[in-house]
């Protein structure tokens, strides 16, 4: 298992940001490594990082403003090479099939649930973490 993982964290709200870190805590679950996490609050910011590299998965809020995750997940997984897994945070459960259409690997919706969050964010690194093995 690799000593850390890399939680990308998108939103113009940084109330929002801290409900994420705060949910999924340091460790998501016992299976995975630890989580650093890296907060952008602007699509430059996001597609910046991205092009670094290192980033294991994507947490993106689809209620962000100009750019709304759904957008920048769609644009990332078709931009960006081995994007990372998406984790999309949505409005309403009823905006499942947006999350489809931005090709998100997962979905919650906001508010952040503690229990939810962790559990589909494990789930994404489990993948990721599998892959680059």
């Amino acid at each position: 298992m690799q000593s850390s993982a890399t939680v990308l964290v998108y939103s113009d709200d940084a109330n929002t940001r801290a409900q994420v870190r705060l949910a999924a805590g340091r460790r998501p679950a016992a299976d995975v490594p630890p989580v650093e996490y890296v907060e952008c609050a602007t699509l430059p910011a996001v597609l910046e990082r991205l092009d670094a590299g290192g980033v294991d998965v994507c947490v993106l809020d689809g209620e962000a403003v100009p750019a709304g995750g759904m957008g920048v997940c769609r644009q990332i997984k078709d931009e960006v090479f081995e994007c990372p897994p998406v984790l999309l945070l949505i409005g309403r459960a009823q905006d499942a099939w947006l999350a489809t259409w931005s090709r998100a690997d997962a979905a919650v919706t906001l508010p952040v649930d503690p229990a939810e969050l962790p559990e589909a964010l494990a789930a994404l690194l489990r993948s990721r973490l599998a892959v680059d093995a």
